[in-house]
């Protein structure tokens, strides 16, 4: 069976449905956002972590190593945050190719450094090794939480309200401007190259001294012009600490909880699955930013579908009695975009002109062209 068959969740349900935890320190294993452990104290222990590759998550051709230190300490303490949890301390594993210096790490960890003293995180330790395929980074969060604050998957009730911090779909617009200019550079530099092999070829020793020249001098400049927010999002996410706050001054508990990193949709029918409840959401009320909106019409790209299906939003997405109602749609960033039904409803979105359709999980999937 090829592993592109059973995508990223099919593949770790399969490898882990026949675990069953031995200590009895161990509340929670796979299946959430955390791992809970139970050592004793009156707080229990919230353990984390993710895996960033080089080709697969992230382009070094647009990404700066600096963005890049960042968000990779942000995408794992937003599974902190997602389970009510305040993150504490961090370790780091890298693996280098060759082609990096010393100043290019350096430059990494200067953006994993702000990422944790923004958040008040120690980075505890971690491990590096050599690459043959490029730049990998692995990070493990470890938080801790109140018992009776921990909020999970499976919590969600018929008729629960359904939340989302922020906006959705802006992370993806801005992969998709970075991924454009990127092929519009990549055309020209494919262009002189060309003629460079032309010219060789003819032994225009003139022609070639002069393309190489235009090669080295090549310069060229993305437009990205007011579309900075959609950069930002992409480049320099932020996990939600602050809506996690709220909810807790609140007086909210939610009922189940997922942080936005593979898309709404996808996200959605995870706390429906492990709830195993149906829901509804109304297109008319995804919340979207302007830049998202005029970005995918310049594309021609349907945004209510970016919204759903994007991904690497890192907003938190998260269910609460509809006796909350009131008190959760004061909380600043936070809107109510539908609510939960029983399992045999179904997951439906309803579109603006009140037709529905089956909400399908089309988010980011890493292993879904997976070959090996």
């Amino acid at each position: 069976m090829e592993i592109s068959e059973l995508g990223e969740f099919g593949l770790i349900k399969r490898l882990t449905e026949n675990i069953a935890p031995r200590n009895a320190s161990t509340e929670k294993g796979v299946g959430d956002d955390c791992a809970v452990l139970n050592y004793g104290g009156p707080n229990r222990l919230l353990v984390t972590t993710d895996m960033l590759m080089e080709g697969i998550h992230f382009d070094l051709q647009y990404t700066p190593l600096r963005h890049l230190g960042w968000k990779s300490v942000i995408v794992n303490l937003s599974d902190i945050y997602a389970m009510m949890g305040t993150p504490r301390q961090i370790t780091v594993s890298l693996a280098l190719s060759k082609r990096f210096t010393v100043e290019d790490i350096e430059e990494l960890y200067a953006g994993m450094r702000m990422a944790c003293e923004a958040h008040h995180v120690d980075l505890v330790g971690g491990d590096t090794t050599s690459s043959l395929t490029g730049l990998a980074i692995s990070i493990t969060a470890i938080g801790e939480v109140a018992p009776e604050d921990i909020v999970y998957r499976s919590g969600a009730q018929p008729n629960d309200l359904i939340c989302v911090s922020g906006n959705l779909g802006a992370a993806y617009m801005g992969l998709q401007l970075m991924e454009r200019e990127k092929q519009i550079y990549n055309s020209q530099v494919s262009e002189i190259q060309r003629n460079m092999a032309r010219a060789k070829a003819e032994g225009d020793e003139k022609t070639l001294s002069s393309l190489n020249r235009q090669l080295s001098e090549l310069d060229f400049q993305p437009d990205f012009s007011g579309r900075e927010y959609l950069l930002e999002r992409q480049l320099r996410p932020e996990a939600r600490g602050d809506i996690a706050k709220a909810l807790r001054n609140a007086g909210i508990r939610p009922t189940a909880m997922m942080d936005i990193s593979d898309g709404l949709s996808s996200e959605l029918m995870h706390i429906c699955t492990h709830s195993q409840t149906g829901c509804r959401i109304y297109e008319e009320r995804l919340p979207l930013d302007y830049q998202t909106a005029v970005m995918a019409e310049e594309l021609n790209m349907n945004v209510s579908t970016c919204a759903l299906n994007g991904g690497e939003d890192y907003e938190l997405l998260f269910t609460v009695p509809l006796t909350d109602n009131d008190r959760v749609s004061q909380i600043p960033d936070v809107r109510v975009i539908g609510y939960i039904t029983e399992e045999k409803l179904g997951r439906a979105l309803i579109c603006r002109d009140g037709s529905e359709f089956e909400l399908k999980a089309q988010g980011w999937n890493p292993l879904k062209n997976a070959n090996q």
